[in-house]
């Protein structure tokens, strides 16, 4: 879990609104998909890695992943949700 404080500051590189931390459903949800093998980023690249914790972007169409606790701000490791 990140500090509620630091994702205060976080925003979307893309558009830049806000972002909230991915609930555990929504994260179990995307680790289905990632075992199923039929995830990708928005890169194209399959994702392989399952998912501890990721922030959602305030539309609600895009995800952020969390990596060893570090968020992964950049637009081509989002995962369009």
């Amino acid at each position: 879990m990140l500090d509620p404080e630091f994702v205060k500051i976080l925003v979307c590189p893309d558009n830049r609104t806000p972002v909230r931390e991915a609930s555990l459903e929504e994260i179990s949800d995307l680790n289905q998909k990632i075992e199923e093998g039929s995830l990708q980023n928005i890169g194209g690249r399959k994702i392989n890695d399952k998912l501890d914790a990721g922030l959602i972007r305030e539309a609600g169409d895009r995800l952020y992943p969390v990596r060893k606790n570090i968020p992964v701000m950049l637009i081509e490791e989002a995962i369009q949700l």
